[in-house]
């Protein structure tokens, strides 16, 4: 019986201690974000706490996207070609989109 007693009260101290040491993260945890949940709002009614989020940005304008290079010319012809081949299209949609394609 003594080394029950003893298995018992050794869980207990074990799940004791692991349950404060828990509670003590936790609550360092929530201190902080408490913390940087102030500080977020003091920057937000006081924007001179924080200079570098008010210094605007100069310089020139951001330049345009460049545009999205699509399949060239010839690789274009060269589907067509194929198709035009495999009989999928016909002589007539052959040349209207060959046309399209050369934009003529």
């Amino acid at each position: 019986m003594p080394g029950l007693l003893r298995g018992v009260v050794r869980t207990a101290a074990v799940a004791g201690t692991a349950t404060a040491v828990r509670n003590g993260v936790s609550r360092r945890q929530a201190n902080r974000w408490a913390q940087q949940d102030s500080q977020q709002a003091q920057a937000a009614v006081d924007p001179g706490q924080f200079p570098q989020a008010q210094t605007p940005v100069t310089g020139a304008p951001p330049a345009p996207p460049a545009p999205v290079a699509g399949p060239s010319t010839i690789d274009q012809l060269k589907d067509l070609g194929a198709l035009y081949q495999q009989g999928i299209l016909t002589e007539d949609e052959f040349a209207a989109q060959k046309a399209k394609i050369l934009g003529s």
